[in-house]
């Protein structure tokens, strides 16, 4: 998969069509090293069979085995396509290694240099772009995202936690006089050991969609599920 090919990462919603692929390699590994690789917990139910419990940007979700389909824990929705692959390549690519506690940029990534330019534009830009130097109005949203308050990084910074292993930091810095004000997506230093650089981009761009959908329509306790429809979207 090479989602960042041609630096146009909203015009390609793939995951969703790697679906049938990635179930049929799922479906022949065994179930209990996956859950003891990736941190979901795993409930037999005969045989080989039963399901993954895990949380996707917070929401509970459940992963049957060996179907591998994914829904929503608490109502049985089934996720969007696009949803259901992040996960599924998740459970795939995970290889057991805990989280490092600190935090490396885009490029850092495997040939995330290349693309830098690019995932900083539909990222960080964006995010300035809507919040510009109102950091207050930033904390805000970002808590009531579940976001979590990170201190010494920049002039605010919140970890976003999107699967077990797997943590974002938004980062802002005020700008001054030489310097406009500068908004980054940091991700755990290990990774590349969960999710490939494509992936990781995926996850960035949908956590800043997430962050401007909040200002445009703040979430309300009786909202649907914000997994439930997380996908990319045509850029605009």
């Amino acid at each position: 998969m090479n989602l960042l090919k041609g630096q146009k990462i909203f015009k390609l919603d793939l995951l969703g069509g790697r679906l049938v692929e990635l179930r049929e390699c799922l479906a022949a590994r065994d179930p209990h090293l996956l859950a003891r690789n990736t941190g979901a917990a795993f409930q037999a139910i005969s045989g080989e069979s039963g399901v993954f419990q895990l949380e996707f940007w917070g929401q509970p979700v459940a992963i049957t085995f060996p179907a591998l389909e994914v829904r929503e824990a608490d109502t049985g929705v089934l996720l969007a396509d696009f949803s259901q692959a992040m996960l599924l390549y998740y459970l795939s690519n995970c290889d057991g290694t805990p989280v490092a506690g600190k935090w490396i940029a885009f490029s850092e990534l495997p040939d995330g240099r290349f693309y830098n330019s690019a995932f900083q534009g539909y990222t960080g830009r964006e995010l300035a772009c809507s919040f510009s130097d109102d950091l207050g109005h930033f904390s805000r949203t970002a808590e009531i995202l579940g976001g979590e308050r990170v201190y010494l990084f920049g002039d605010a910074a919140y970890k976003f936690q999107a699967l077990p292993l797997v943590s974002l930091l938004v980062v802002a810095w005020l700008g001054d006089a030489d310097f406009p004000t500068n908004y980054q997506i940091l991700f755990d230093a290990n990774v590349s050991h969960h999710l490939p650089t494509d992936a990781c981009a995926v996850l960035g761009s949908t956590l800043t969609r997430r962050l401007i959908r909040a200002i445009e329509q703040p979430p309300h306790p009786q909202s649907p599920s914000p997994i439930r429809d997380e996908r990319i979207r045509d850029g605009g």
